[in-house]
């Protein structure tokens, strides 16, 4: 399996909040070599709400919707979050903590998602840790946008 379309969805997207580590091919090519490709349908669940794993996906291609479940009321509501289109990262705070997951993510569309879990980031940083480096710089950016959009509209971190 060849991480190419992973690499070009990554390049081209254009959000604020894009994983935009600095790897050259060779780099993409050894970050590859502990990822691990999932392929998902439309309505299938990719993270649950206060579920405890500890893995962080790249988006390859499909879009997924993120939110957060209210089952306060008598009918199950959600409470939306974003839209994350291919080159997308979602996940990420699992790598640092050990609390539950904040939110849901599901599959919009039928999509192909990479995932890097935890005990294949910390093999990484053991092995390469220049790339883990860059790596942390990576997600540690795309976070600190996540959290300074919403501390702009005025949601609370939790």
């Amino acid at each position: 399996m060849s991480i190419e379309q992973l690499v070009e969805a990554t390049a081209s997207l254009n959000a604020p909040d894009a994983f935009r580590p600095r790897f050259d091919a060779k780099r993409w090519a050894q970050f590859g070599s502990y990822l691990q490709q999932h392929k998902l349908r439309a309505g299938d669940m990719l993270v649950r709400f206060h579920d405890q794993d500890r893995n962080m996906y790249l988006l390859e291609s499909g879009n997924l919707q993120v939110y957060v479940p209210d089952d306060g009321n008598l009918a199950p509501r959600r409470r939306p979050v974003a839209i994350l289109r291919p080159g997308s990262v979602v996940g990420e705070p699992s790598m640092f903590g050990d609390t539950p997951r904040m939110a849901q993510v599901e599959a919009m569309s039928p999509a192909v998602v990479w995932v890097l879990t935890r005990p294949r980031f910390e093999e990484l940083l053991a092995r390469v840790p220049d790339l883990g480096i860059e790596l942390l710089r990576a997600i540690g950016a795309v976070m600190a946008e996540r959290m300074r959009a919403n501390l702009e509209r005025g949601q609370p971190i939790v």
